[in-house]
């Protein structure tokens, strides 16, 4: 049986603060790198980076190929230092 929902105002999102595009979807922003590793295949090594994304907890993070994250997002390789 549903029961009836009782609505909470200071759960609502303004829609400004969400930038949507019209196919309802989004871009995730990355927020830090944290950690590298290097994955050996058989004729080849692949680097590859730990990823903090924007409103995901740290717990949610995704690796993705060096190369690509250098070539979308140079600005958190720019520091020079290497995470723990």
């Amino acid at each position: 049986m549903l029961k009836q929902y009782m609505g909470d105002s200071s759960l609502i999102i303004p829609i400004e603060d969400i930038c949507i595009k019209d196919n309802l979807s989004y871009e995730e922003i990355p927020v830090q790198i944290l950690d590298f590793q290097v994955r050996k295949l058989r004729t080849k090594e692949v680097l590859s980076v730990k990823v903090l994304w924007r409103n995901q907890s740290v717990e949610e993070v995704t690796w993705e190929a060096e190369e690509d994250m250098k070539k979308r997002y140079p600005h958190l390789f720019e520091s020079g230092e290497i995470p723990n």
